[in-house]
């Protein structure tokens, strides 16, 4: 197919420079491999360029040819080293609105590269650094809600959330804390947990750290992994299996600090199991923990409710399919149904299907049951008291996998995104 005259016509080096800065804003936003790698190709094939991507979790490297010159005249090879993507649902619509329009013609490549420039000078501000912080306390209010905790553990979940918040904050931006983020965020849910549990009210005390830990946990990107694997991006999909248990790990490691340091101490936390919460405290729980969704998600404005919405149905289905089939049939069919929904809003609203598909199955995904896995394996010192919560994770994965590979069949993507 021959290209338009503006795409073949435009710079060489310009046209590769519009393709690397759009492969990094997509991997920053958190896009998986496969799609990733698809969304290169295919606007590389608009402006005329051969290209050869290859994705991992940490990185690409793009090797980029002009098929209208001689072989090897023109290889060129972009190494580019990056971490892990955290998802920002605006920005992605954004790089996918100015893509567009480039390849539309709308806008010249370099004004699109530009364009793309200006997204990483926009920086949230004191407002939006407050509203992330304290969506890292409504998904720990709405989880516990969810699980119909009493209300001093959700309280406590809460409160936790919020610490946990402000410690994200305060290590975002490269300090030396960072790699250690996840480890310190489970000594504080561990030791706020335990204080409370020990010389305030008795607690759920395990599911209460899991529930203010709920947000740092790598589901999806547990998730995102399997699919890569499934999707023969195996490199990718290992890399990125492994961070997510490293994660896991580092979470184990705060909270069993937490616990023996006040074993160490002397200080013994009380321990209830108890959920009494009737029905209206699990809607009012999930309209909280759906607004947070979309508060960290960053979605625009516009697309709040939509997000909100899609967080909702995906554990709603999941709920009543589960109730009348089965947990892993509602995992199944939530996984298919958020699936399709977000292809077919990609094919008809010409606009990235991740708005939906992202915060559908973030509800689903089985972070809280590995790390619950994980701590009663240490506690106890026993590995058949890890093996049902590790089955259950297994299960769960293999769930929405089996979701999201039947929900591209039900309905195919037509945008990579």
């Amino acid at each position: 197919m021959s290209q338009p005259t503006s795409f073949t016509s435009a710079n060489y080096a310009v046209r590769i420079a519009f393709v690397v800065e759009l492969a990094e804003h997509l991997h920053a936003y958190g896009t998986t491999a496969q799609r990733l790698e698809g969304a290169v190709i295919a606007v590389t094939q608009r402006l005329g360029l051969d290209c050869e991507p290859w994705v991992n979790p940490t990185g690409m490297i793009l090797s980029f040819s002009d098929p209208l010159r001689p072989p090897g005249d023109s290889d060129t090879t972009r190494v580019i080293r990056m971490p892990p993507g955290d998802v920002d649902l605006y920005k992605l619509c954004e790089t996918d609105r100015i893509t567009s329009l480039v390849m539309a013609g709308e806008m010249d490549i370099a004004e699109g590269h530009a364009a793309l420039r200006a997204l990483d000078a926009r920086e949230p501000g004191a407002l939006g650094k407050a509203l992330q912080v304290l969506g890292f306390a409504m998904v720990a209010v709405g989880v516990a809600g969810l699980w119909r905790l009493p209300w001093a553990d959700i309280a406590t979940a809460g409160t936790i959330g919020l610490l946990i918040g402000l410690l994200d904050l305060a290590t975002r931006d490269g300090t030396r804390l960072k790699e250690a983020g996840e480890a310190l965020a489970g000594i504080v849910a561990g030791a706020v947990a335990i204080l409370v549990s020990a010389f305030i009210v008795p607690l759920n005390l395990n599911t209460v750290i899991i529930a203010s830990l709920i947000v740092m946990l790598p589901g999806m990107a547990l998730t995102n992994a399997m699919n890569e694997l499934t999707s023969q991006h195996l490199v990718s999909g290992t890399a990125r299996f492994a961070g997510a248990i490293t994660t896991v790990l580092k979470l184990t490691i705060g909270t069993i600090i937490a616990l023996a340091l006040a074993q160490l101490v002397g200080i013994s936390p009380n321990v209830r199991a108890l959920r009494p919460q009737p029905d209206w405290v699990e809607w009012g729980a999930l309209l909280v923990a759906s607004t947070a969704f979309a508060i960290l998600f960053r979605a625009a404005r516009r697309d709040v409710l939509l997000v909100m919405a899609a967080a909702a149905s995906g554990y709603l289905i999941s709920r009543w399919v589960g109730n009348a089939l089965g947990a892993n049939i509602g995992l199944f069919v939530a996984a298919l149904v958020i699936t399709a929904a977000g292809n077919g809003y990609a094919r008809w609203a010409d606009r990235p299907g991740a708005v939906i598909r992202v915060p559908g199955i973030i509800m689903l995904v089985p972070g809280s049951n590995s790390l619950r896995g994980l701590m009663t394996l240490v506690q106890q010192q026993s590995v058949e008291a890890g093996q049902e919560a590790a089955l259950l994770v297994m299960n769960i994965v293999l769930a929405l996998i089996a979701g999201l590979l039947f929900g591209n069949v039900v309905l195919p993507a037509r945008k990579n995104l």
